[in-house]
């Protein structure tokens, strides 16, 4: 069986670029502190989440009004065993948009449910997607929270 990876879906009243822009514009809607480029393809960036955490992103796919792809090459997560444990996953956002709107299919490759950070990802994931991600589409502001761990 294949292993489950973490997506949910969003959608809202605004065209594929705008989401591809706004997606983009890591800081206004994943409260984290960020540094470098996230806006065309092989630009690199660094998040980092407080502490000795980082992860270092490269986009690696950006298709127009369609896909975002962001690789995370490196990691520190210093709160679990596995510190690395999301270096050689992916970040995909897959866009549509039909009719005015555009469905975001939002899915964290390598993020299953027999990793150790799953219950914990999961629900930050959940909320910064569907709560601030959302929010940051459809009223210009995304909403932080503390991280979860």
């Amino acid at each position: 069986m294949e292993k489950q990876n973490f997506t949910i879906s969003i959608s809202a009243g605004i065209s594929a670029e705008e989401a591809i822009k706004k997606i983009s514009n890591v800081p206004a809607w994943w409260g984290i502190t960020f540094s470098g480029n996230s806006e065309k393809q092989n630009d690199q960036f660094v998040v980092k989440m407080g502490g000795d955490s980082f992860f270092d992103f490269t986009v690696t796919e950006l298709i127009p009004g369609k896909r975002v792809v962001w690789s995370i090459t490196d990691c520190n997560m210093p709160w679990y065993s596995d510190k690395k444990e999301w270096a050689n996953t992916r970040l995909i956002f897959d866009l549509k948009e039909t009719g005015g709107a555009t469905a975001l299919t939002f899915t964290h490759d390598g993020l299953t449910p027999d990793v150790e950070c799953y219950n914990d990802c999961a629900p930050g994931w959940t909320h910064w997607i569907k709560t601030s991600l959302f929010s940051y589409f459809t009223t210009g502001q995304g909403v932080f929270r503390p991280a979860t761990k």
